[in-house]
This record gives C-alpha cells, sequence and structure tokens, in this order.
C-alpha cells in the first residue's frame, strides 16, 4: 500500500467506547482528511449501527457518508481497500463514496461452509439445508455478486469473474483447500493470498467453522479507469460530485434532467449515512 494512502480507521461500538469519546475521535478525523466514509455491513448490531448516526447527527456533519452494505465482511475490507487507494487519486470525496456501489459489482465474495443451517444472508435450497445434516459435507457459498450455493465434490460450479483478479482468502475454524485447489483455478485468478479473517465474518455467515474468500481487481489503475469512465453528475440536494443515481453523503436521489427542468424531485432529507473506512 502507498505510504501516503489513508489509513482506515475502525469505529467502535457503544459499549467500548462512550459517546463523547467517539464524537472526538470523528472530529479530529474530520479535520486530518475533510470528508469520511464509513462502511459498514447490514450484519452490524443495532446499537453500534445507532452510534454511527448519532455521531453524524451530533456533529451536524454533512462531511460524513454512512455507507451500509450487503458485502460480507472480507468483501467489505476489499472495497475499503481500493476507496482508501482512489482517495488520494484526482477524485471528489463524493465520486469515491458513491464509487463503493458501482465497484462492489467487481468483486466476487464468498465463503466456504461446513453447514448452510443458520446462513440467512443467501438464499438456500431446502435440499441444500438437508445436507447440512449430513457429516463431512461442505458447500462452496457465493454471496457477491450473484448469491448461489453448491455442495463441494458435486458437479456444480460457483459462478466466477470473467476478468482477471485477486483472491484472498481468510481461514476461519475449517479445514479445506477447495478454494486454493479447487476454486482459484476455475476462476483463473492471477495470485491468491491469505488474508486475517475479519471479526464479523462468524456472525454474517452464521457460523465460524468457515474459510471466507474474496475476488477483486488487484490493480489500482484499472479500478481508476473503471471509476473515471463513469459520468460524474452533482447532487442536486448537496451539491457535492457523484456517480451513478445516488449520493454517498446526503442519500438523495440523483435528479433527472426532466425534473431539474421543474425543479422537482423526490429527496431523500435525513437519512442517516454509512461512514468511513
Amino acid at each position: 500500500m502507498d505510504q501516503h494512502t489513508p489509513t482506515a480507521a475502525l469505529v467502535p461500538p457503544p459499549d467500548v467506547q462512550p459517546l463523547d469519546a467517539a464524537l472526538a475521535d470523528t472530529q479530529v478525523l474530520l479535520e486530518q482528511h475533510g470528508h469520511l466514509i464509513v462502511l459498514y455491513p447490514d450484519s452490524i448490531p443495532a446499537a453500534h449501527e445507532r452510534r454511527l448516526h448519532t455521531v453524524r447527527s451530533v456533529l451536524e456533519s454533512d462531511r460524513v457518508a454512512l455507507l451500509k452494505l450487503e458485502l460480507p465482511p472480507l468483501g467489505i475490507a476489499v472495497l475499503v481497500r481500493q476507496l482508501r487507494q482512489l482517495s488520494i487519486c484526482d477524485f471528489g470525496a463524493g465520486v469515491v463514496a458513491s464509487a463503493a456501489r458501482l465497484l462492489s459489482h467487481y468483486i466476487y465474495a464468498g465463503a466456504v461452509l461446513n453447514s448452510v443451517a443458520r446462513l440467512d444472508r443467501v438464499p438456500v435450497s431446502l435440499r441444500s439445508h438437508a445436507k447440512s445434516w449430513v457429516p463431512g459435507t461442505q458447500f462452496g457459498v457465493l454471496a457477491n455478486p450473484v448469491p448461489q450455493v453448491i455442495r463441494i465434490g458435486g458437479e456444480d460450479k460457483l459462478p466466477g469473474p470473467e476478468f482477471g483478479t485477486e483472491l484472498l482468502v481468510a481461514q476461519g475454524q475449517l479445514q479445506s483447500d477447495w478454494v486454493t485447489s479447487t476454486l482459484a483455478p476455475e476462476w483463473r485468478v492471477l495470485n491468491a493470498k491469505q488474508a486475517v479473517l475479519p471479526a464479523d465474518s462468524a456472525r454474517w455467515w452464521g457460523t465460524a467453522r468457515m474459510i471466507e474468500f474474496a475476488a477483486f481487481l488487484p490493480d489500482i489503475s484499472v479500478v481508476y479507469q473503471l471509476v473515471a469512465s463513469v459520468r460524474r453528475e452533482r447532487c442536486s440536494w448537496c451539491g457535492i460530485e457523484l456517480i451513478g443515481d445516488r449520493c454517498g453523503f446526503c442519500s438523495a436521489p440523483l435528479l433527472r434532467p426532466e425534473n431539474q427542468a421543474h425543479g422537482q424531485g423526490v429527496m431523500n432529507h435525513g437519512t442517516p449515512l454509512p461512514h468511513g473506512s
């Protein structure tokens, strides 16, 4: 990682950090960096999510974007790294924040599980649930971009990316070499590396007996070109530059030209935003 790339700041849950300390830390980060983009998984405890919104509300800051994502934890870690790299390019904070939705489509995130009995974030067939009770059965699960569950050892394969990727593999409490020996060759990954298992992975996947993986675009120049190729717009509510159809900082949808001409548009005012990396 480039030494000039901003580091990721962790936002502790309310049972670990008092509100006044969270406010002070966030204020310091805003003074240092100007804007904060906060990414967090949809599995985050409700109290932790409320804390993020409370901090943003109390500071009355429109420079904090809170982005709640359906990606698994390792996929979010990959996305955070990509946004950190983009933050030192010639993109404004609004473009970087709205790039999260675009780039998430290019992250293939999944896991190897010994059971899908408690997996509630990916559609699972009754047949797969039944096989969870068979000793020794393991499942390959793709959560993003297209959810799919297969039984390892069967004929089915997980659909992979049609572009060159690097693969991160994070070991949980499960023994299997399927990701590196089978999945990586099938997906024709350029490189496979070990990663630290995110703290929230067991909760997201419903079990600690798992191995999480994520394939992604490793070349920041390719990521840059991907983001740069999208037309930039101005948010009709807060005025920040963005890509896509929704502002990452105020959550307002992009006002279409036909509505702009009549001064009309649906605004999603007051929606708490997702937060920094």
